[in-house]
């Protein structure tokens, strides 16, 4: 049977994550298995560790958020090989939905011990690499806007005054989207493009997505007043937004390439990264091997 690496970032889940190495221990030795307790430090320190590590332990098991998950696959899909596991202990765990992973630690385990696989899709967005989903528009200014007002405010209210100033300064954006060989100009309020169904910490954008069917699910949200965006999201977390057809168009596409004046910023699985003006999201040959329940 295959070793076992757990990366566990032990500040995931408001350090609550620590407390998890003792299950971890007490599992993995009544199951006979052989392993590795990682610990990070740092930003990126996981993608580093799964990429040394791979040849000596063929399943990674990230112990951690949606970002010690992202980290995690990013080395494993460097390095094109491996098996992506995860025990989830964030806040956000919207990949984990999209899996079909139990939220429970044990019975996380229990999935990582019988190893049953499932090869998922991977997405690329001009250098880099995602498995869920990744956005353009509104709400990655609210994750700017929030990310800023976290610096002085450590509480949930500062997503809702990052979601009040978007509000008042978010401008529509004249963007020219090409899905596939279909061109369309819009009025762009958001766009999201994933594998996955979740974002956001629970929000259901498409529900209509499937992890490992080859083609990326696409939700454009367009020409409504900003103060609707308000209203509008509410019907997102149970994936009801799709009948508001005067505002949602819905695609399924191989490639998607968005048009800009300017260099944008994109949340590409809850992390904000600048790119040039023009993004273009393509299909990975490379499938990610991962665990499932």
């Amino acid at each position: 049977m295959d070793n076992i690496l757990f990366i566990i970032n032990p500040a995931a889940g408001g350090g609550k994550t620590i407390g998890l190495i003792p299950i971890i221990e007490e599992r993995m030795k009544k199951a006979n298995r052989e392993f590795k307790i990682q610990l990070t430090g740092q930003p990126n320190e996981a993608t580093k560790f799964a990429e040394e590590m791979v040849d000596m332990y063929p399943i990674i098991v990230a112990v951690g958020g949606d970002g010690t998950i992202n980290e995690v696959a990013k080395g494993l899909i460097n390095k094109k090989k491996g098996v992506l596991g995860i025990i989830p202990s964030g806040t956000g765990n919207d990949f984990v939905r999209a899996i079909g992973m139990e939220i429970d630690p044990i019975k996380s385990l229990d999935a990582i011990i019988k190893g049953k696989t499932k090869k998922i899709d991977v997405g690329k967005i001009n250098n880099y690499s995602f498995l869920n989903i990744a956005s353009f528009g509104f709400d990655t200014e609210v994750v700017i806007f929030t990310n800023n007002i976290k610096k002085k405010v450590k509480s949930r209210i500062a997503y809702i005054i990052g979601i009040l100033s978007t509000l008042l300064s978010y401008k529509k954006k004249k963007t020219k989207i090409i899905i596939d060989d279909e061109v369309l100009e819009r009025n762009l309020v958001l766009l999201a493009v994933g594998n996955g169904n979740y974002y956001g910490g629970g929000l259901y954008v498409l529900p209509m997505a499937e992890i490992n069917d080859g083609y990326f699910h696409i939700c454009l949200v367009r020409n409504i007043n900003n103060f609707k965006i308000l209203f509008l999201f509410p019907s997102i977390i149970k994936g009801n937004h799709l009948k508001y057809e005067n505002y949602i168009e819905i695609f399924k596409a191989k490639k998607v390439k968005i048009i800009n004046n300017e260099d944008v910023s994109i949340n590409i699985d809850g992390e904000i990264v600048h790119v040039d003006k023009d993004i273009v999201f393509e299909m990975d040959k490379y499938k990610l091997n991962t665990i499932i329940p």
